[in-house]
This record gives C-alpha cells, structure tokens and sequence, in this order.
C-alpha cells in the first residue's frame, strides 16, 4: 500500500499503479510507474509518496510522459538523498564541526543546523547513549556524518513514516536505534534449500603508503595498515611475506583529506568477502546497519556484515526486497 500526501504529510489517496522501485541507500531515489488515466494533479512536485510506518517513501521531484506505453512516470529522493543533500559545515573559523550530547538529540540539531524541521522529525525518546567530543569529517554530507557518528557507539539511523489516527499529518521520524547482530538468528547457507555465492579473498592489500601534498621530503605520506579484525589503522600488523603493499598517489591532499581518501581506497583493496543469495522464502525483513551472517558448508567461509541498503519493488501486486550487504551485490528477498 503506497499512500500519496501533500508537503505537509496530509493524505490524499492510496496510490494506483503498474510498478513501484525504491531504492533507500545506494541511488536513494523511488520511480513509480503510472496509467496515464490514473494521474492527476494530486501528483504534484513536493508531495510525498511513502508506504506507512516504514522508510520505503520519499518526495516526488520528476516526471515522464511515455506515450507511445500510455505511461506517466514519477520519481523522486528517498529521504536519506534529502539528508544526503545537506553538508556538515564547520563552525566559522573552526577545523571541523565537534559535538557532545545524547544522540537523539544531537540528531534534532543536526536536523534544525540544516534546515529540515519541516521535514524530519526527531524521536523524543532519549536512547541513553551520548558522544563526547565527536568530531565530523569536513564538509561531510548530513546523511555520511550521521551514520559514521551512530556507528561509532554501535548505533544505526532509522526512519519511518510514521502514520497518525484521526486525520493527523503523517510525519519522518528520525530516530538512533542500536544495531541488532541477527546474525546468530539468520544465518543464510545450504539450509535453506536456496542456490547462493559465496566469494572470499585473503590476498588483498593490507599496506597503503598514500602520497600527499609537496615534494620530496616535504611530501605528505601516511602509511595505512589492516589490521587482523579488518579495521585500518597507522599501525602495522602483517609483516614479511604477509605484508603486501601498494601506493596511493593523491598530490593535491593534506593531510587530513589524504587519510580520509586513503581509508576508503585501501577498504577497495583489502582482503573482502561477497554474499549472494536469493532469500525470497526466507520472508526476513531487517534494518539498513543491521547484521545479518552467512556460511558455507562446504568450502568454511563465514561471514557476518551489516545491511547496507534495501531496494523495494512492487509489480503488478507481486512485493521483492533486494537486500545489500556491506561491500558487496546483496541478497534478494
């Protein structure tokens, strides 16, 4: 059931439609696939169109007349592409944007430094836990600063649209909710009776020297280490035949901007692991951020990795979720 509101999250109707795709946390944008007969001016610019008490949803923001099909299609940004819109500025005169507090409601100011109270609206409820001194990246965007703070204390960002009784506006509520490690409880593997790929590879690089900024021996380099959980760090774990090494030639960075690309760059190279299973019978439904493991019996390998986006499609009343895991294609469900 996808609902069509007003701006201000006023129900208008329950949508008709031939197809529906969203896709949260990778292109963070919706299309909807419509009968020309079946629109009207109910589907104007701004409005939003979401399914209730979940994040499946977001603002319409396109328009394509397809005649020769008799389509009209309409798309638009999930809310995590609005949060994604928005940048962390720095205080003036300051490095980077530093903040202390408990986490929801650092989030409500987040949320109102950016404009977006119209929008969003935080939960009220304190989650007990607070950040001291927690230091954004420069100029990130709202939606990356937000997820990196949260996942810092082991914390996700939930959404929902959150649908009132009595005629009330629908409303986003942000909210910082913990992590839920389901991977004792779904294990996805031969199991299941389900075809799957597994991919693991164990001689990726766990040594990055990243060249920055100057000349010679003023240059800028930063040696970047795996260590043995996965996590990078400045410090060296494998050595001799274990060490496998590669350069990062970013000349234009400073200091802080070449550790942070390097980062990111040696997460490519590293030792990964790739999942791939069809889990439609499975009928499972976590969260973006949440961990969910996967084993083969056959060859060993394991893995546990945190959802990382959710793609819903609806076509002709049949409902797919498809399922990406950090680092790699997903599982479809």
């Amino acid at each position: 059931m996808v609902i069509l509101s007003d701006a201000t999250g006023i129900e208008i109707k329950r949508l008709n439609y031939k197809k529906i795709d969203i896709d949260l946390n990778n292109d963070r944008t919706f299309e909807m696939t419509i009968v020309s007969d079946d629109y009207n001016n109910d589907l104007a610019y701004g409005n939003w169109v979401y399914i209730p008490n979940t994040e499946y949803g977001g603002i319409i923001g396109e328009k394509t007349s397809e005649t020769a099909e008799g389509d009209i299609k309409i798309a638009g940004f999930t809310w995590r592409n609005v949060l994604e819109k928005k940048i962390i500025e720095p205080p003036k005169g300051e490095v980077h944007k530093i903040v202390s507090g408990e986490l929801n409601s650092i989030l409500k100011s987040l949320t109102s430094d950016a404009e977006l109270t119209q929008l969003f609206t935080v939960s009220g409820e304190s989650t007990g836990v607070s950040v001291n001194n927690y230091q954004f990246d420069r100029y990130t965007t709202l939606l990356a600063g937000i997820v990196k703070m949260l996942k810092s204390v082991n914390y996700k960002l939930q959404i929902r649209a959150i649908q009132q009784d009595g005629g009330l506006p629908t409303y986003i509520e942000l909210s910082a909710q913990p992590v839920v490690d389901q991977s004792s409880t779904i294990e996805l593997s031969q199991d299941c009776q389900l075809n799957f790929t597994f991919r693991e590879k164990r001689n990726g690089i766990n040594h990055l020297i990243c060249l920055g900024k100057g000349e010679g021996t003023d240059r800028v380099v930063i040696d970047l280490y795996v260590q043995k959980a996965g996590t990078i760090g400045t410090t060296q774990y494998y050595t001799g035949v274990n060490e496998r090494t590669e350069t990062y030639d970013f000349s234009n960075a400073e200091a802080d901007e070449l550790k942070e690309k390097g980062i990111e760059k040696l997460q490519e190279l590293m030792d990964m692991q790739e999942f791939n299973m069809n889990v439609g019978a499975l009928g499972i439904d976590v969260d973006i951020g949440d961990i969910v493991g996967g084993r083969d019996y056959v060859t060993g390998m394991y893995m546990s990795k945190p959802v990382e986006n959710k793609i819903y499609t609806e076509e002709d009343g049949v409902i797919s979720k498809d399922y990406e895991l950090e680092g790699d294609d997903g599982a479809e469900a």
